[in-house]
């Protein structure tokens, strides 16, 4: 069952990887157009990372998007991952 229940957890990190460099590309696209880069982010994540989201942007077209990791046991707090991204900003 450990064995399992660390498997499942491998997984789940693995997911919030993808999701957030999936989110960071939305982002940064969505703040090169002016557009609400949280927003865009927010939307691009599965309702069970959207608890803890962070996305910081800057005016050179950066934007950081971080999210917790869901833990297979609710009580555990294993991190967070983030990922950035990176749009040109558009006239």
């Amino acid at each position: 069952m450990l064995v399992l229940a660390g498997a499942f957890q491998a997984v789940l990190a693995g997911e919030a990887v993808w999701q957030s460099r999936v989110a960071a590309r939305a982002a940064a696209r969505a703040h090169s157009l002016g557009a609400d880069p949280a927003a865009a982010a927010r939307s691009h994540l599965p309702p069970r990372l959207e608890r803890g989201l962070q996305v910081k942007s800057d005016a050179s077209g950066d934007v950081r998007v971080s999210v917790r990791i869901p833990a297979v046991v609710p009580s555990l707090a294993l991190g967070r991952v983030a990922s950035t991204s990176h749009f040109r900003p558009q006239s």
